[in-house]
């Protein structure tokens, strides 16, 4: 599904609450994927109501510009990233009071 491309996000425009069995997810994509909303769900959990998803967004930091979509809130354990409706690109495991990077297979 695409979507109209957001503005960029700064430093400090996501805020993370992160606990003992909550974590978040900073899924990291070629600008290729600007706009995309791209969908994860918990392993085991393959009907699209079990999915969650996120908009990839430019995200301006220190280090410079980079593409991603923020997954905040997730409960602890493994979870599939969607490249298409029925086609995982891969699999992730979040981890309670950590936030996790994966990077988009390119």
């Amino acid at each position: 599904m695409h979507e109209s491309i957001a503005d960029p996000s700064g430093p400090g425009s996501v805020i993370l609450e992160l606990g003992d069995d909550i974590g978040a997810l900073v899924l990291e994509t070629p600008a290729a994927l600007l706009g995309r909303e791209i969908e994860i769900s918990p392993v085991g959990e393959v009907i699209a109501t079990g999915r969650t998803h996120s908009l990839v967004r430019e995200r301006r930091t220190a280090a410079g510009p980079s593409c991603a979509a923020v997954y905040p809130e997730l409960v602890a354990g493994r979870y599939l990233v969607w490249g298409h409706t029925d086609t995982p690109v891969g699999e992730v495991s979040i981890d309670g009071g950590r936030v996790t990077r994966f990077r988009w297979p390119h």
